[in-house]
């Protein structure tokens, strides 16, 4: 029989919810328990497929604020492993490296946590009697900035070797940099498979080896949007590697952009967005679609739209609803007002002044500076690693700020427009 585990990281347990536009009480329940489903799920496909062992590559917990409660969760489901003949194999991340619950909770017997240095762990031994070691090395504190291969014993010889490491590699957008190694690093070591863990997307680095990053199991917002999932791997006597990605979260993140050119009426709108809500619910097998939707193009309706958001949001979270598993998160109404051909400034006064802001006012270098300033310190007070979701960098940064002028500037001049139109009436 081959060697067969399951392959996750980066579960976050009990992860604070991140999105401040989750204000509905029943969705906020389901994401906040949406991790905890999906180490629940991680232990049913391992008893159901009967693996060897799930090896976990970090980021059990979501750092120091982690309890107790937490945790007994998590020796719970790590004991209904231990029950089925399970093992597992497990290394510490940066965030498990702030939590003090970590070292304190007693674990099953099957259960093997790896510490500052690697030492090779027998898994199995195969029919041929070659046997499979796993190794790992542990974060012991949150932050290590030198390369962690330095650590790891070399292949143990005539045997399997796989490889546990919570890395960041060389780099990757939206994530600090722990640990960083390169993929030839890795080749080099002579490992048949490496683990990896940390970037919460996922990524096969390499064939040969395997390098694989499975991702994160469950999103948490929208910007851990897509589906979610582990990694199922089979390795032979012979040391052939077969992978498979199997999807794991109870709810999926995605954004869904709907074009409202042309349309003239209040309905249109609500037709054009049931019917991508829809489409877009039938390609989605997941239990939970939780959306983000942008509506875009040019309707004489964009000033109602953004005058009476809180009605739209109701009406397409009701449209929603009738869809199994499907929420609307949030609106982001980035549509226009159709403009003369000539795009020379309407009569209209508040016509005049849309057309003022958009071509003088906003690209103004002034302004945008500013704005810049007001933002960059708004950034300071916001914890280092929300700051690094809302603006990993410059160019980032100047993108949030004009975003949130246009739309800022839309939806004052949408309320002028309806006050102007209700005292022409």
């Amino acid at each position: 029989m081959p060697f067969r585990f399951v392959h996750t990281a980066d579960l976050h347990l009990d992860s604070p919810l991140r999105s401040l536009a989750l204000r509905n009480g029943e969705l906020a329940d389901l994401v906040r328990g949406a991790t905890r489903s999906a180490l629940t799920s991680i232990v049913d496909l391992c008893i159901a497929e009967s693996v060897d062992a799930l090896l976990v590559a970090g980021d059990l917990y979501d750092g120091s604020q982690t309890s107790m409660n937490t945790a007994l969760f998590l020796a719970g489901e790590l004991r209904r492993l231990d029950e089925a003949g399970i093992r597992t194999f497990v290394i510490r991340g940066n965030h498990d490296a702030q939590s003090q619950v970590t070292r304190e909770l007693t674990l099953p017997p099957s259960v093997h946590v790896f510490q500052g240095r690697s030492k090779p762990i027998i898994a199995k031994t195969l029919a041929s009697g070659r046997t499979v070691h796993v190794h790992g090395v542990s974060f012991a504190n949150p932050h290590a900035p030198e390369s962690l291969l330095p650590s790891f014993h070399p292949p143990v010889a005539d045997a399997i070797n796989i490889g546990m490491l919570h890395t960041s590699l060389s780099g990757s957008p939206g994530h600090d940099r722990y640990a960083p190694c390169s993929v030839a690093d890795l080749q080099r070591h002579g490992f048949d498979y490496w683990a990896l863990g940390h970037v919460h997307q996922r990524q096969v680095h390499s064939e040969l080896p395997f390098i694989v990053m499975p991702g994160m199991p469950q999103g948490r917002d929208i910007n851990e949007a897509g589906a979610k999932g582990v990694t199922v791997v089979t390795i032979d006597d012979d040391g052939c590697v077969e992978i498979e990605e199997r999807p794991i979260g109870l709810a999926v993140f995605e954004r869904l952009s709907v074009d409202v050119t042309g349309a003239a009426e209040w309905r249109d709108v609500l037709d054009l967005g049931a019917r991508a809500l829809t489409r877009l619910r039938h390609e989605i097998s997941a239990e939970n679609l939780i959306l983000r939707l942008s509506l875009t193009g040019t309707t004489p309706l964009a000033w109602r739209l953004r005058r009476d958001a809180d009605l739209l949001q109701t009406e397409l979270t009701n449209i929603s609803a009738g869809l199994r598993g499907c929420w609307v998160e949030k609106i982001d109404l980035l549509c226009r007002e159709p403009r003369a051909q000539d795009d020379r400034p309407s009569r209209e006064p508040v016509e005049e002044l849309a057309f003022l802001v958009e071509h003088e006012v906003l690209p103004a270098f002034g302004f945008r500076e500013q704005l810049k300033a007001v933002a960059e310190e708004l950034l300071q007070h916001l914890p280092p690693e929300l700051r690094q979701t809302v603006a990993s960098d410059e160019d980032s940064l100047e993108e949030l700020v004009m975003n949130a002028s246009l739309m800022g500037s839309a939806d004052v001049l949408a309320h002028l427009h309806g006050a102007a139109a209700k005292g022409g009436g």
